[in-house]
């Protein structure tokens, strides 16, 4: 539904007590328009309103309203409002703040779904029947892990599609990693935290409020888990299925590793399971958590599956932690609404959660299909690194391209990250250039357009 503008404002005017009231009024209406107080469009008060408001004439206000309109600052229509003229533009006023960017031509950044493939009706119709059939305690204070409805729901998808082995009882619900993070940052042993070496910064950003981090290395193998032993981290945080963003999957040799590494020094993993669904050259790889539930907590969310709007996430927590976990949620659920879980419990047990993650993998293995057959036509000194999976790609460059590529990218409206935003400041493995194209964002035909000017600054 189109937005509504205001049809009338109350206009709060400084009249300068010098000179007449009419060239007052006239410099207030203009410094308001300028400064952008008076957005275009927007219907001026009647000329009694504002004379009475202002305590002058209002022949006076009629007169200054016809002056601004015959200078192209407002515009007038017999039987309607004076209003704002639409040409008319604020300037920028020193010290103020800069409007927001334009919206690129072209989106390829990662980690993004295409917001118009979110399911609109099959969404309506699960939170019709779930607000509908739920029990009236539903609508009273809430379950600090979350409703029992999603929890068994969650428990029987995970178990079927991801080989995570749980109970309702050991899920806890949160809004996405990032809130899991924040809370398991507060109630893990002191200590520094072991990163891969190349992650989401916002994430470092999280574990760092309180402790320090160490980078794991990254090859075509995953991270070097057998490297954990190394520091005095007792907690490690990783992407096994899918490592974000240089798209490898951890070899089985490093998942025993980082298991038997946790087990040895009493420590945790978690496993961040962002986008397991989407595999595409097979069947999924199963969640890390299957090896050990006692020593990996899975984390995983609806961010790239539904939308990251919908901010429903998930922990399947170990026994050991579970009671510090709930703590540090609280006493009641307050981050989730219930009329959400709800309605995602009732897409997965209906087998609708299940249709909408099968029509996207399609979707999105077509797109990586015409990535890859786009580089297989490109300058043979970039290639298209990792797994076929997930929702972005990592394209490898020669040594010193990924500034030029993100200039030239810059230049014709095509928003893409360098593989460098990434990195951990303290990595000290081997380093190489990139971009990370994120090929789920744009809309279905947006994206051969987007496709075209990638390969305009690979060129």
């Amino acid at each position: 539904m189109a937005i509504q503008r205001v049809t009338s404002v109350d206009l709060h005017l400084d009249l300068d007590p010098s000179g007449s009231r009419r060239e007052a009024l006239a410099r207030a209406l203009r410094d308001a328009v300028r400064s952008g107080r008076l957005e275009p469009g927007v219907a001026l008060p009647s000329y009694r309103a504002l004379a009475l408001d202002l305590g002058i004439a209002r022949n006076t206000v009629a007169e200054t309203y016809a002056e601004l309109v015959d200078e192209g600052w407002l515009t007038a229509r017999q039987g309607s409002s004076t209003r704002v003229a639409h040409r008319a533009r604020p300037t920028p006023v020193a010290g103020a703040a800069m409007p927001p960017q334009p919206r690129p031509l072209f989106d390829l950044r990662p980690g993004r779904p295409d917001p118009s493939s979110f399911p609109r009706s099959v969404w309506l119709a699960s939170a019709r029947r779930a607000i509908n059939d739920a029990p009236s305690d539903a609508f009273g204070p809430g379950d600090p892990r979350g409703r029992i409805e999603l929890r068994t729901a969650l428990s029987d998808y995970l178990a079927r599609t991801r080989g995570v082995r749980t109970d309702p009882q050991r899920i806890v619900v949160c809004s996405g990693f990032s809130q899991a993070l924040t809370m398991l940052n507060d109630i893990v042993p002191a200590g520094p935290v072991a990163l891969e070496s190349f992650g989401l910064p916002f994430h470092r950003s999280i574990v760092e409020k309180s402790r320090s981090t160490v980078a794991l290395g990254v090859d075509d193998k995953g991270c070097v888990a057998e490297d954990l032993g190394a520091g005095a981290a007792s907690v490690a945080v990783l992407t096994p299925s899918h490592q974000f963003p240089t798209g490898v999957a951890l070899a089985p040799e490093r998942r025993t590793a980082a298991v038997q590494w946790a087990r040895d020094v009493d420590g945790t993993v978690i496993e961040d399971d962002y986008d397991g669904e989407f595999r595409y050259d097979r069947s999924p790889i199963g969640a890390m958590q299957g090896l050990d539930p006692d020593r990996v907590m899975y984390v995983g969310s609806v961010s790239k599956s539904l939308s990251p709007a919908v901010r429903i996430g998930w922990m399947v927590v170990p026994d050991r932690l579970l009671d510090a976990v709930v703590a540090a949620k609280g006493v009641r659920e307050s981050t989730v609404a219930t009329g959400d879980q709800l309605t995602l419990a009732d897409m997965l047990v209906s087998g609708r959660y299940d249709r909408h993650v099968r029509t996207m993998r399609m979707r999105y293995r077509a797109r990586r299909n015409l990535l890859q057959q786009s580089m297989d036509r490109a300058d043979a000194d970039v290639r298209i690194g990792g797994i076929a999976a997930g929702l972005q790609a990592v394209i490898t460059l020669p040594p010193g391209r990924e500034i030029d590529a993100l200039n030239r990218a810059a230049g014709i409206g095509l928003a893409i990250e360098g593989l460098s935003t990434f990195r951990h400041p303290a990595a000290t493995d081997a380093t190489y250039d990139g971009l990370v194209v994120g090929y789920s964002a744009p809309t279905e035909n947006a994206y051969p357009a987007a496709l075209e000017a990638l390969m305009s600054v690979l060129s």
